[in-house]
């Protein structure tokens, strides 16, 4: 099991290094004059120079990138023009259109969108195994018809479709829940969760449909197996059978999902934060692209594929502890 585990972890270190060499060559090799568009289009080519001086635009790609490798691990310090700020590591560089440091730009931001996948995340893991075992129990009935219309009704609508007729609905005509606005977990857990709770709703429909699915595949796939007859025709119920096996083959595909889909909801929660007025990272990637603020830009992704490699390297560990023949694999 530790060897399974130093694998994991010095396979998560190498894509992570290969995700910071890529996001930093498409930053500084693409199209584009940085400088100019830092400086803005009225700005004179002595302006221009001035701009691509303080960025280092004219150092070598190879050390730009160990300056950017040392601002990680080690810190930086960067000019603003009229004083030298010290970035402390990890150090992602200071954004061109408000000289705020990356790193602290987004670590303001990073509470919202967490607050947001970590709440819909447990909320679609219940809804969509509970429909999921339900509908592999109840199959072939009527109950199990309904529920398969209404996993396939989730995964063709949008988020922001379900989103907007929840917002006018429980929010609009029955007024059960306030519109949403972000308040820190810190300054009053019980409002954080109220605000949050038709986001997290939202956001689980869509993703329930799929774990839905994928579990009810899984269970009916598992009660198949010899094993399951076997206990059958020794006489063992039928709930027992369900919770006790069937489920068991479910838990490998749900927390490979499971783990793709938090990962991916920390650069894909434009729409939601968008929809329901959120400040989180989603919205502030949408603004630093329509600014050209490379910078937040490249943190952001960087960000984003850190959480990805997090997450699947907790699933894969979490997958060796749920069945042990991955360790062997």
């Amino acid at each position: 099991m530790t060897g399974f585990f130093v694998r994991r972890l010095l396979g998560a270190l190498v894509t992570l290094f290969a995700i910071s060499v890529i996001i930093y060559v498409v930053f500084y090799v693409a199209p584009g004059n940085v400088a100019q568009i830092t400086c803005g289009p009225r700005c004179s080519p002595a302006q221009v120079q001035q701009v691509s001086d303080q960025l280092r635009l004219d150092d070598p790609l190879y050390a730009r990138y160990w300056d950017f490798l040392q601002g990680l691990f080690a810190g930086q310090d960067y000019s603003t023009g009229t004083a030298v700020e010290h970035c402390d590591a990890p150090c992602l560089g200071l954004s061109y259109q408000s000289d705020q440091q990356v790193t602290q730009l987004i670590l303001a931001k990073l509470p919202v969108t967490g607050s947001l996948a970590l709440g819909a995340m447990v909320m679609w893991l219940i809804l969509g195994v509970g429909t999921g075992v339900l509908s592999a129990w109840r199959r072939g009935r009527v109950s199990e018809r309904v529920l398969t219309a209404v996993t396939l009704a989730g995964t063709a609508t949008p988020v922001f479709v379900i989103g907007l007729l929840l917002m006018i609905v429980i929010c609009g005509q029955l007024r059960w829940l306030p519109f949403p606005q972000y308040v820190p977990f810190t300054d009053d857990p019980q409002q954080w969760a109220w605000n949050l709770l038709l986001p997290w709703l939202s956001l689980a429909l869509i993703e329930a449909a799929k774990y839905a699915r994928l579990t009810r595949a899984s269970m009916l796939e598992t009660l198949a197996d010899d094993h399951v007859r076997t206990f059958r025709a020794y006489g063992v119920g039928e709930r027992s059978i369900i919770g006790k096996h069937a489920l068991r083959g479910a838990y490998a595909p749900v927390i490979a999902m499971s783990a793709n889909d938090f990962g991916s909801m920390f650069g894909g929660a434009v729409l939601s934060e968008t929809l329901f007025g959120l400040p989180g990272l989603g919205r502030e990637l949408v603004h630093a692209v329509k600014v050209v603020d490379l910078p937040v830009v490249v943190g952001m992704v960087l960000v984003t594929g850190f959480f990805v490699v997090l997450a699947n390297a907790v699933a894969d560990v979490l997958y060796a502890v749920a069945d042990r023949r991955v360790v062997l694999s």
